[in-house]
């Protein structure tokens, strides 16, 4: 029997630069997720698109524009790719826990080492550790860290920590949050890809249906390669609907023939559209 969920109140964001399509302004409806039916409202919001940042639940709203796309993996369908494969045999050794969602001293020293590359510009890049905890820690939804770690060398002690993922538990699915790893790790490639390819085994181990990988933006290099993950379904105005075979061969050329640009990386905002946290 489903839970009954009281209509929440929804606000909206003034205008601000958009983080992924120069010239463009972004705007954002949100709502409060709190009380004993937050996980459901965090369900039943996440199926039409909206994503969570701590006790937030947001979606764009712009005024002009609908290039943010929200995007998800059909987990019980997917099949790798080759190079996906070679992902997964290359990082299989990574030892990967399920975390009570509790900030750490090495996580946040780790996430800061991903946005000094890859988003050093962006609006998280001025958080402290109070902000990473709130960020973590500020859940009222099902919600945990996966942490990835090294081997170590006598089996018994932490490895290396070399990448981790904020992720919520919906009904149907597993949610990306958000995911950073090492950029710098000499031995390694694709983390952030393994990450996904992970999630979507874990969600197949489950029994749950999709993994929820945030908006999908046409034209915005960082985005891109979210539809290397087949196959996948796009929400549009009439619902969820499976991006075409065809299609996506063509994104996915697409999106390999124009890699992520460092200029790109520069941006400002945050990723996937998250509201940046900021001090108090």
């Amino acid at each position: 029997m489903t839970a009954q969920v009281r209509f929440p109140r929804f606000f909206v964001t003034s205008p601000a630069p958009c983080p992924y399509l120069p010239g463009r302004n972004e705007r954002k409806v949100f709502t409060e997720l709190k009380g004993p039916h937050a996980d459901s409202l965090n369900d039943a919001l996440g199926r039409i698109g909206f994503r969570r940042s701590q006790t937030v639940a947001y979606r764009p709203s712009c005024l002009d524009c609908s290039a943010c796309i929200s995007v998800r993996v059909v987990a019980d369908e997917f099949k790798a790719s080759a190079s996906q494969k070679r992902t997964l045999k290359a990082n299989g050794d990574l030892i990967a826990t399920v975390c009570r969602p509790w900030s750490t001293n090495e996580q946040f020293e780790l996430l800061q080492r991903y946005l000094s590359e890859r988003h050093p510009e962006g609006g998280m890049t001025t958080m402290d550790e109070t902000d990473f905890a709130d960020m973590v820690e500020h859940t009222p939804v099902t919600s945990y860290i996966i942490e990835y770690r090294e081997p170590s060398a006598d089996g018994v002690t932490p490895g290396r920590l070399v990448g981790a993922c904020l992720t919520d538990k919906q009904c149907d699915g597993l949610s990306m949050i958000y995911s950073f790893y090492d950029p710098h790790h000499e031995e390694r490639q694709g983390l952030g890809n393994y990450i996904i390819l992970d999630h979507i085994n874990r969600a197949r181990e489950m029994g749950l249906s999709y993994v929820y990988l945030g908006y999908w933006v046409e034209g915005s290099p960082r985005m891109q390669y979210k539809v290397r993950y087949r196959p996948m379904e796009k929400l549009g105005r009439a619902g969820w609907e499976r991006i075409s075979g065809e299609d996506q061969d063509r994104l996915i050329a697409d999106a390999v023939a124009s890699p992520r640009s460092r200029d790109d990386a520069q941006t400002t905002g945050s990723k996937d559209g998250m509201p940046a946290i900021t001090h108090s």
